[in-house]
């Protein structure tokens, strides 16, 4: 009984082993040539693209690099000639700017020297102006003195 009930519940070997026949049975006889002209299709396409279509593409393809290769460096002399525009323009403008400081240096450096030489002469004033009151000082004091003994 329990035999009857495995084999029929999980043994699947004889269902599998008929399909595995019928299977093999539609793939040799239904099919027969069919799977073989294929291939001598694709054969025959494989050779006729290698012997024809890929030449013709290679000719193609390197006519067409040759062209773009010469357009690729004509733009990079292009772009060249407009970096070494770009670069005199720069330097150009570096040296404006260059002369520009300069000639800011030199007025800072004349405005300093002006500043010192008014520094001097003020401080010259100032020494005069102080030894002309330390003159009226002391003649004030003179002529105190001479009050003061009355």
């Amino acid at each position: 009984d329990v035999g009857e009930v495995y084999s029929r519940l999980l043994d699947h070997r004889p269902v599998i082993q008929g399909e595995i026949r019928y299977f093999v049975k539609e793939f040799e006889e239904k099919r027969g040539l069919r799977e073989l002209r294929v291939l001598e299709n694709l054969k025959n396409t494989i050779f006729e693209t290698n012997e024809r279509v890929l030449p013709k593409c290679e000719q193609a393809m390197q006519d067409n690099l040759s062209e773009t290769f010469k357009r690729l460096q004509a733009a990079n002399a292009m772009i060249h000639r407009l970096q070494e525009r770009e670069c005199e323009a720069r330097k150009l403008q570096a040296d404006k700017v260059m002369a520009r400081e300069e000639k800011c240096i030199a007025h800072w450096e004349e405005f300093m020297k002006e500043q010192q030489n008014k520094r001097a002469e003020v401080d010259e004033e100032h020494r005069k102006a102080m030894e002309r009151l330390k003159e009226q000082y002391s003649e004030m004091e003179k002529e105190l003195a001479k009050y003061a003994s009355f």
